[in-house]
């Protein structure tokens, strides 16, 4: 479970988040929504330990990630928006460099680098250096990167911008079963298919700000439109005149 309070964050004298709070719960996928510009990355940044915040608390599975950084980051598998893999490196190397940096033993390395190639279907690049990779093909290698460690918390930030119809099919396929294991998925998306599609709970942030918080169906009810993108434009200009 992955819970911030007041959350704050400034860039010289522009506020990039501004109190933000929410929880997002295990055996549950949790979409961070807003336009462009609203702060979602920002707040991811600050969750998985990149940018420090200003103000407010953040706890990973009871661990505060200010007071106790490395038991919390632990807990935490992360897709950041921009992958950073290393192109001299093949699939397996990224996905082993990466088990042994958490402190996984040889044999559970070789294990879950098995697993993972074939749960995202990269047995035919698992030797191939990542250098001439499509996009889809960085973002799995990435995402097995990310959860070779078995995290019980995985952020995710808008794993399916840019992917084909295929590798977007199977990063969604992957976000339905971490659910089923009872894990907590916290992704940020524009994409309002996939937040209607994936989503138990939806926080919409506009201008750094929580302007809501709740199912999709009590959102739709909230904003009394029937459509999801429709809740959530109504939700934003609803902020943009306070």
């Amino acid at each position: 479970m992955i819970r911030v309070e007041n959350l704050r964050r400034t860039f010289g004298s522009v506020v990039a988040v501004d109190n933000v709070s929410f929880a997002a719960q295990d055996g549950a996928v949790t979409g961070l929504l807003g336009p462009n510009g609203a702060g979602k990355t920002t707040c991811l940044r600050m969750i998985y330990g990149l940018l420090r915040p200003d103000a407010g608390r953040i706890d990973v599975d009871g661990f505060d990630l200010l007071a106790d950084p490395q038991r919390a980051q632990a807990r935490l598998g992360v897709l950041p928006d921009v992958s950073g893999l290393y192109p001299r490196l093949t699939t397996r190397e990224h996905i082993e460099y990466f088990g042994e940096l958490r402190g996984l033993s040889t044999g559970e390395i070789r294990h879950r680098t098995d697993v993972w190639l074939d749960a995202l279907d990269m047995r035919p690049l698992a030797d191939r250096r990542v250098s001439g990779f499509s996009h889809g093909e960085r973002t799995k290698v990435a995402l097995a990167r990310a959860l070779i460690h078995e995290p019980r918390n995985v952020l995710l930030d808008e794993p399916t911008n840019g992917l084909d119809v295929m590798s977007t099919r199977a990063v969604r396929d992957l976000i339905r079963r971490l659910r089923g294991q009872g894990r907590c998925v916290l992704f940020s998306s524009h994409i309002m298919q996939e937040v209607s599609a994936l989503c138990d709970r939806i926080v919409v942030i506009a201008h750094g700000r929580v302007v809501a918080d709740g199912t999709p169906d009590g959102l739709r009810a909230t904003t009394g439109k029937a459509d999801l993108e429709d809740a959530f434009v109504s939700l934003v200009e609803m902020e943009q005149r306070t």
